[in-house]
């Protein structure tokens, strides 16, 4: 048997699945009546929505099986992620990665796997539509189309639940989103006892901005300023706008010297160069107020949140006298 590689996006994949907060919901009737169409269309026993987490795979929507899920090292769809194309074994027995499959050589038996990677709008791959079946078998052309198009229904429905955690101006992640991401990192750093820093941001004199420049050139603002955070910061840190001209950035296993220096020497240096060289109408300023994450003490985000507008708001204060 061979275990399915990691995508190359791994960590970024993995918070776009947790930031949907799919995982763990329950039954979901939006996903139910595509694997229920699946079944029928192509006749076969079971018709899965998968979702792929970073050791399990969790099963969104079934039908034919039992289980909630399965390891996901012994997934069929852990392999069908690495590409956009389908994955199609019309006999596991006569397949090297599969013909010693645990789900193979015993239950569920699975001799056939049909199925098309499921996209969240920014690209990453989460799951599968797939269907399965105890006897070999083929797909014709036609019969992967009407996949690829099931697909792409389960798809627009993972759009809607995407785009309620998005900032649709900067595609950040919006307040909910930010909330969700951080609070899954900041368990994590608590459960390994490692640091983290959340840094609090406010554009200065935005209002101004908007006032002498219009509100266009305001959008674009808060466009570059979330642009050169994606740039400055590292993949591994959640970022986030939390509203108006307000920015939100969780740097983890990092420290408040570390989060300092991410924003002194990479980030506003990284800001201002862009704006030159584009050759920005305005400066675009900003105040940051950084707290550090005790995994000791464990405080909640909100608590961590509210400490950081605090400070940020010092910090703005002190600039203006």
């Amino acid at each position: 048997m061979r275990e399915p590689a990691l995508p190359e996006n791994e960590d970024e994949r993995l918070r776009t699945l947790h930031a949907l907060e799919l995982l763990g919901s329950g039954p979901d009737e939006r996903f139910d009546r595509a694997t229920r169409i699946a079944q029928r269309l192509f006749d076969v026993p079971m018709a899965l929505v998968t979702l792929v987490d970073d050791q399990e795979q969790a099963f969104k929507s079934c039908i034919g099986l039992d289980e909630s899920g399965t390891a996901r090292s012994v997934s069929f769809c852990g392999h069908a992620l690495l590409d956009d194309a389908a994955l199609v074994v019309p006999d596991t027995h006569e397949d090297d990665r599969f013909h010693d499959n645990p789900l193979v050589v015993g239950e569920p038996g699975i001799r056939f796997y049909a199925g098309y990677p499921l996209r969240a709008p920014n690209g990453h791959r989460l799951g599968t539509l797939c269907i399965l079946d105890h006897r070999p078998r083929s797909l014709a052309p036609e019969d992967l189309d009407l996949l690829k198009d099931l697909t792409a229904m389960v798809e627009q429905e993972i759009r809607a639940i995407y785009m309620a955690t998005r900032d649709e101006m900067t595609d950040l992640p919006n307040r909910r989103g930010f909330r969700q991401l951080a609070r899954k990192e900041l368990e994590l750093c608590a459960r390994g006892r490692l640091p983290a820093a959340l840094v609090f941001m406010d554009l200065d004199a935005f209002k101004p901005i908007n006032d002498r420049y219009g509100h266009a050139q305001g959008d674009r603002a808060l466009k570059v300023f979330a642009r050169q955070m994606r740039e400055a910061f590292r993949s591994s840190d959640v970022l986030g706008r939390l509203g108006g001209d307000e920015f939100v950035a969780l740097l983890t296993q990092t420290d408040e010297k570390a989060a300092h220096a991410a924003v002194t020497e990479r980030f506003r240096p990284a800001l201002n160069a862009y704006l030159e060289h584009v050759g920005f109408a305005h400066a675009i300023g900003f105040s940051c107020g950084i707290v550090e994450f005790d995994p000791d003490r464990n405080p909640a985000l909100d608590e961590l949140m509210e400490e950081g507008d605090a400070l940020m708001y010092q910090y703005k204060g002190r600039k203006h006298r």
